[in-house]
This record gives C-alpha cells, sequence and structure tokens, in this order.
C-alpha cells in the first residue's frame, strides 16, 4: 500500500501544487517560503520521479505538460483534505492565514455572495485565497462530499433533493420579476399574462436540468412560454434583454442591479412564482474544523450586513 508514496518526498507535491497556481518558478518559491534555486532543484526532483518535464517554459511563464494536467486535480484534492485533516484540532489565525478556501457557485451566486464576502475578508483575512470552481448542481452535492470544495453557493427551493448530510445556512431571500427593455413596443403598464405568453424570452439553465423553475412553475399552470435563447449563465440576460424585445424572468436583485445601469423596465411577474433562498451549503464531515466554521460565519455575516 502506498508503494508510489513511498518513493517520492510528499513535500515536492507542494511545489507541484504552487508551480500549478503560478506558472512561475519564482512566484511558488516565494509562496512557500524557499529560494528559487530550490524550487528548481525541487522541480527536477519531481520530473525525474514521475518521469516527465511536467512544466515547460512558455513566454514568460510555464505551462503543464499533458501528464501535469492529468495529475493536477488529484494533487490538488488530496493536498486539500489532508490540510483539512491534519489542521482541525490547531488554532485558525484570519490574519495572518494562507489557507484557500475553494467555493461552487453560479454566476449568479457569484454575484449576489462574493462582493460583500471580498470586502469583509480583505479587512479581516488579507493573505486568505477563494477560489470559485463553476457549479454544475444547485447544492454541487459530490463536489461537497468528496471535500474538493468547501462550500457550494446555491438556490433552494421546491426543485431542490433533500441530502441529510448535508448543511447550509440561508443568506438571502427573494422572488422572481419580469425585465424587459425600455420603450419596448407591446408592454405598457401592468403586463399580463396573456401578453407574457405572446412574448419571447431569455431562459437560464444554470445547472444540469431540462427545464428552468420558472418553465416548471407555468408548465403547472398548463402555460408554455415561447423560449428563444437558452442559457448557462444569467449575468449576460440583462445585457440581451436592453438590446431585444425579448423578456427575462430573473430574480429580483440581477432585476434591480439590471435596471439601475441599463436601459430596461422591471414588471411584476403576471402569475405566481416561487420563492427561493440563496444559501451556503456545507458537508458535514468536511466542516469541523475552525477555518470552515469561521468562513461560514463570515459568509452570514456578510450577507446579514448588506440586507
Amino acid at each position: 500500500m502506498h508503494d508510489v508514496l513511498r518513493q517520492l518526498d510528499l513535500n515536492l507535491l507542494l511545489v507541484f501544487e504552487a508551480l500549478l497556481r503560478h506558472r512561475s518558478v519564482v512566484a511558488a518559491a516565494t509562496e512557500l517560503a524557499i529560494s528559487p534555486s530550490a524550487c528548481s532543484h525541487a522541480l527536477a526532483r519531481l520530473r525525474s520521479a514521475l518521469a516527465d518535464e511536467l512544466f515547460v517554459r512558455e513566454g514568460a511563464g510555464m505551462q503543464p505538460t499533458v501528464k501535469a494536467r492529468k495529475l493536477a486535480q488529484g494533487v490538488q484534492d488530496g493536498l486539500r483534505l489532508l490540510s483539512s485533516s491534519l489542521g482541525e484540532g490547531r488554532a485558525f489565525h484570519p490574519l495572518t492565514s494562507r489557507q484557500t478556501f475553494v467555493f461552487a457557485a453560479t454566476d449568479f451566486t457569484t454575484f449576489a455572495v462574493l462582493p460583500r464576502l471580498v470586502a469583509s475578508l480583505q479587512v479581516q483575512a488579507p493573505r486568505l485565497r477563494i477560489k470559485l470552481e463553476q457549479s454544475q448542481r444547485r447544492d454541487a452535492i459530490e463536489a461537497l462530499r468528496s471535500g474538493r470544495v468547501h462550500f457550494a453557493l446555491g438556490i433552494s427551493d421546491e426543485h431542490v433533493d433533500s441530502h441529510p448530510e448535508l448543511g447550509s445556512v440561508t443568506l438571502h431571500e427573494d422572488d422572481y420579476v419580469v425585465l424587459a427593455r425600455q420603450h419596448h413596443p407591446r408592454l405598457r403598464g401592468r403586463l399580463s399574462l396573456a401578453q407574457y405568453l405572446k412574448e419571447r424570452h431569455v431562459a437560464v439553465l444554470p445547472w444540469e436540468t431540462e427545464t428552468s423553475v420558472i418553465d416548471a412553475t407555468l408548465l403547472r399552470s398548463r402555460h408554455v412560454r415561447d423560449v428563444a435563447l437558452e442559457l448557462p449563465h444569467m449575468l449576460a440576460v440583462e445585457s440581451i434583454v436592453a438590446s431585444s424585445d425579448w423578456l427575462a424572468t430573473l430574480p429580483r436583485t440581477v432585476a434591480a442591479h439590471a435596471a439601475s445601469r441599463l436601459p430596461v423596465t422591471v414588471f411584476r411577474a403576471p402569475f405566481r412564482t416561487p420563492r427561493y433562498s440563496l444559501k451556503a451549503f456545507f458537508h458535514a464531515q468536511h466542516a469541523g474544523g475552525p477555518a470552515q466554521r469561521w468562513m461560514l460565519q463570515q459568509l452570514t455575516s456578510a450577507l446579514q450586513a448588506g440586507a
């Protein structure tokens, strides 16, 4: 067992991971508090042990080889799990910590959470690092279960399955409204359901689902809207609506932000839309350490302060 690991100085994996992120021997050495020559020597030992160049010079930086790219996720996940497990009993000092927190998020959940969180972190934990991964599910259950991410920023509504091993905190609650361009040729005053269904629409499906929550809601009342454009991301929608006659049914937060910057109008939805909760999900198995508990508190405090 662990025959490969016995042949490798595990400190070399820290060098490998730093080079993956920085693509520079000097930058990686600075982060690891070693000299550039020591970092170069460590890279030479890695190349010998793994029988591959791993990083090759390209322009001003270094690019990973095919083998390095294949190793990347496994090495990063392994180091993250080891760091989390070994550090559970140690105190967490945010002012000096260089820990990396990994979040799974969509463009909308990033927009709704990160600006307030970063404003707080830059004061309380100036050396901390945040990494975002594109969320493929509302609660990113597999990424949380594996320990690859610390928190998933997701939406909770009637379409979310329950997972007993997940914990969560509610960061924000909201509903949906309809966005249209100003001076839309057919919309005057209150938007009726009949007019809504006559228009063409932009739909957002950020997760691996076949239909949006809005279309599912309409279908329960035996209504179908005419979707002209389907997107995996939400924040491009406002510009598309501003330059077309298409409508978009969006979270109120996004629509209000769009109306403050673009020539668009916000209408009350002409049907009962579901309310949703923006949540930070975490896995109980990986959330017991002081660093994770501290970050969860920062998430909650930042969103409540801006509510």
